[in-house]
């Protein structure tokens, strides 16, 4: 009788384990069908966002811009028309986080490079530095392909209002000319300019949960 309940209670316990991993994956599947959250700048980090906005809980999009990229091409809004995108801040003498950053960002470029739903976008926090002839040159070297990634440098003060008033991923360097302490952030933006998951852009596990959740985001326009 003894050995009867043993088993019994072996059973139940094998029982249990097995019904919590198929509840797990169940809750998993439904959901990778939810909506991504929007995000809004009263929800992030106020050290990456602009006071001017830091109250506001709704409606923010990323503002209109006009910037150069490695072609010598100007890229506007209208470029990213009814795209999604995954969007970051750098500068191509950076020695620490960023060699980090573009390697994973080759990573997504991989994942999304027969998908034309799909552009990256990469913006200079240096752009006395970084001229058109040196982001090409940082392009060919890194493997940046022209028609998904643009790599773009402008005016120094329109890149600052869209690290913190747009995308929200960048710290100000508390300078008087517009200085910026870029950060490891990718932002996805989604077809409406708006920000729909901002990752780790050095840890792969983060950038893994960014490929996959650009798929997530595709649910939603089909």
């Amino acid at each position: 009788m003894l050995r009867y309940f043993k088993q019994l209670k072996i059973f139940f316990l094998v029982f249990a384990i097995v019904s919590g991993i198929i509840i797990y994956l169940m809750y998993s599947a439904l959901d990778t069908k939810k909506p991504l959250p929007i995000y809004q700048p009263n929800r992030i980090d106020a050290a990456l966002v602009d006071s001017s906005i830091q109250h506001k809980k709704k409606y923010h999009t990323i503002g209109e811009f006009k910037l150069i990229n490695q072609n010598g091409d100007t890229i506007t809004q209208n470029d990213y028309k009814d795209k999604i995108y995954v969007a970051d801040f750098f500068f191509t003498t950076c020695q620490t986080i960023c060699p980090i950053m573009t390697n994973q960002m080759l990573r997504v470029q991989k994942a999304i490079i027969n998908d034309d739903e799909v552009l990256l976008l990469s913006h200079s926090v240096t752009p006395e530095i970084d001229s058109v002839a040196q982001l090409k040159r940082y392009a060919v070297e890194k493997g940046v392909n022209d028609k998904k990634w643009n790599l773009v440098t402008g005016d120094r003060k329109q890149i600052y209002d869209l690290a913190r008033k747009s995308y929200l991923v960048v710290k100000d360097d508390n300078s008087e000319d517009y200085g910026m302490v870029h950060t490891e952030n990718f932002a996805l933006i989604d077809k409406k300019k708006q920000i729909r998951g901002i990752y780790n852009g050095v840890s792969p596990a983060s950038v893994d949960s960014l490929i996959l959740d650009i798929q997530r985001l595709k649910l939603e326009y089909q």
